[in-house]
C-alpha cells in the first residue's frame, strides 16, 4: 500500500484554479470565440486582410487561453485517478508520476494566477520593444544583442509570435538598438515590467588586459495599439528617410533603400523599420508603431504615467532595475522584487519566467 498525501496541496491548487476560471470568466470566452468564430466563416473576410489577420489572431488567442484552463481541469482530474491507482494497488510509478504532475499543475496554475492580475488599460495588447545600448561602448553593444537573443528565445519557448522590426548593428560587435513585436495573448502587461536599465558586470572579452567591464542598455515596452484607435498624423508633422537596409558590419542586405525611418517632427519621436521588403511596406510598419506611441504620449497625463508605459530610462549607473553578474559569481537579480537565479546563462536563453512573474506580482502590491 503506497501512502501518497498530497490532499492538502491538491485542495490550496484547485482553489487557487477555481478563483483563476471566475477571474477569466469562462462562459465570457466562450461566447468570445462563437463570435469570433462566426466572423472568421464569413465569405468576405479575406477581401480586408488586415481586418482578418486581427480576427484571426483573437480566434487563436482566445482558443488558446480557453484551452490552458479546459487543460489544466482535465490534468486535475486525471491527476485524480492517478493518485487513487497509486494507493488502490501501491504503484510507486504511479505516485512518483503523480508528485511531478501535481507539482507540474501547480506551476501551470501559478502562471494563469499571474495573468489574472494584468487588469490594466493597454495589457492584453501585442507589445512593440525597443533594447537600445547604454553606458559601456562595445560591451555595451554586446550585452544589447545578449538582451535581443534573450527575449527572442523566451518567444519562441512560449510559441509566440515575434518580428524583429529593425535591427541597428554596432560597428565592432553588437547592435546599436533593436524593435521587436510580440504578438501574443497579454504581451505588453507580461513585458511592460521588463521595462528599464539592465545592467550587465563580466570580464570583458572586448578588453586585452581581461577587465571587468559594467554595460548598460535600455529596455522600452509599448503596447502596440489596433487601427481602430490610431490617430492621425498629419505629413507635414513627419519627415521620411529612406535608407538602404544593412547587417552586421555594415553589409548590405537589400540593394534597394527600402528601410524606413520617420521622425514626428513636433516630439522628436523617431522610428525604423527595415524588416518589410518593399519601402511601402516598412513606411506602413513604421508609421503603425509611430501612431501608437503617439496615442500613448497623448494619454499620459503626467510624468508618473510616462515612466509607467514607455519607461524614462538613461542606462546609466542609477537606474538599473536588474543586474546580470557574470564575474566574480554568477547571479542575476532583479532589483525591485528581488528575484534572483545563479544561473545566468539560462536566462540569457529566456528562462525570465520567474522575473516576469515576480515583476507582475511586485507591480500589483498597493504602493505606500
Amino acid at each position: 500500500m503506497v501512502e501518497l498525501d498530497l490532499s492538502s496541496r491538491i485542495r490550496s491548487v484547485r482553489a487557487t484554479f477555481q478563483d483563476i476560471a471566475t477571474v477569466l470568466d469562462v462562459p465570457k470566452l466562450e461566447r468570445e470565440i462563437a463570435e469570433l468564430e462566426e466572423q472568421a466563416a464569413a465569405p468576405d473576410l479575406w477581401d480586408n486582410p488586415e481586418a482578418a489577420q486581427r480576427v484571426t489572431s483573437s480566434l487563436s488567442h482566445t482558443q488558446a487561453q480557453l484551452g490552458r484552463i479546459r487543460t489544466v481541469e482535465n490534468r486535475l482530474d486525471d491527476l485524480d485517478v492517478l493518485i487513487e491507482l497509486a494507493e488502490d494497488e501501491g504503484d510507486e510509478d504511479s505516485a512518483v508520476e503523480a508528485t511531478a504532475e501535481l507539482a507540474a499543475i501547480e506551476a501551470v496554475v501559478a502562471t494563469l494566477e499571474v495573468q489574472t492580475l494584468l487588469g490594466g488599460e493597454y495589457d492584453n495588447n501585442p507589445a512593440v520593444m525597443t533594447i537600445r545600448a547604454g553606458a559601456g561602448g562595445v560591451d555595451a553593444a554586446d550585452f544589447a544583442e545578449m538582451l535581443q537573443r534573450m527575449y527572442l528565445r523566451w518567444g519562441e519557448k512560449h510559441k509566440y509570435t515575434v518580428t524583429v522590426l529593425e535591427t541597428s548593428y554596432a560597428e565592432e560587435a553588437g547592435i546599436k538598438s533593436t524593435t521587436l513585436q510580440f504578438d501574443a495573448p497579454y504581451a505588453f502587461g507580461t513585458l511592460s515590467v521588463e521595462a528599464g536599465t539592465h545592467r550587465l558586470v563580466r570580464m570583458s572579452p572586448f578588453n586585452s588586459a581581461g577587465k571587468r567591464q559594467t554595460s548598460f542598455a535600455a529596455v522600452e515596452v509599448i503596447p502596440l495599439m489596433p487601427e481602430t484607435e490610431v490617430i492621425d498624423i498629419p505629413e507635414n508633422d513627419i519627415r521620411v528617410d529612406v535608407y538602404r537596409s544593412s547587417g552586421p558590419g555594415g553589409q548590405s542586405v537589400n540593394t534597394t533603400d527600402s528601410a524606413v525611418r520617420i521622425t514626428h517632427l513636433p516630439t522628436g519621436t523617431v522610428v525604423s523599420m527595415q524588416n518589410e521588403k518593399s519601402q511601402i511596406q516598412n513606411r506602413a510598419a513604421a508609421l503603425r508603431v509611430l501612431q501608437s506611441r503617439l496615442l500613448i504620449l497623448q494619454r499620459e497625463q503626467d510624468a508618473a504615467k510616462k515612466k509607467e508605459l514607455a519607461g524614462n530610462i538613461t542606462a546609466s549607473w542609477g537606474d538599473q532595475m536588474r543586474s546580470y553578474v557574470l564575474a566574480p559569481y554568477q547571479m542575476v537579480k532583479d532589483l525591485r522584487t528581488d528575484f534572483e537565479v545563479n544561473n545566468p546563462q539560462n536566462v540569457f536563453d529566456g528562462d525570465i519566467d520567474g522575473f516576469i512573474a515576480a515583476g507582475i506580482r511586485w507591480r500589483a502590491l498597493p504602493n505606500d
